[in-house]
């Protein structure tokens, strides 16, 4: 691995994208930055922009608004990316899932490599998640070619 690689995988940066959310898992995922759980002490860092970012942490259930949104922030990121679905909004649509005007969980617009349960999902979950996906991402970057 090189030696960027390991840098990316020993500090991965999150951006969080709520598609339409009650907030629950969002209050959740701020949490994780308080000094009750650091989760920067193990190189996390939450940024605000996808082209900087290599985890793309999303909650709430995906609709024909957000689609377009949620699409064009995956996409701004560099490879190789991360998706992270927080909740069960954005697992499979949540309580939300019914609605005329929800399409459902946000694996229907983009890949997800890691989903963290929970309505709403806890912080040890949703760092468990990240801690997952940082994984994951290390074994994206070890397989890449001249790595």
């Amino acid at each position: 691995m090189s030696l960027i690689n390991k840098a990316i995988a020993g500090s991965p940066w999150l951006v969080h994208c709520n598609c339409g959310s009650c907030n629950g898992c969002d209050i959740e995922v701020l949490a994780c930055l308080t000094p009750v759980y650091d989760v920067e002490r193990f190189g996390v860092v939450n940024i605000g922009n996808p082209k900087h970012a290599d985890v793309l942490v999303v909650s709430g259930s995906v609709n024909p608004r957000n689609e377009r949104m949620l699409k064009n922030i995956y996409e701004q990121m560099a490879d190789p990316k991360l998706v992270v679905a927080v909740g069960a909004c954005a697992a499979t649509g949540g309580i939300f899932r019914e609605c005329y005007n929800v399409l459902g969980g946000v694996d229907k617009v983009i890949p997800v490599d890691v989903y963290v349960p929970g309505c709403a999902a806890r912080p040890e979950a949703i760092i468990d998640g990240v801690v997952l996906a940082v994984e994951k991402l290390k074994e994206k970057l070890s397989g890449e070619k001249g790595a």
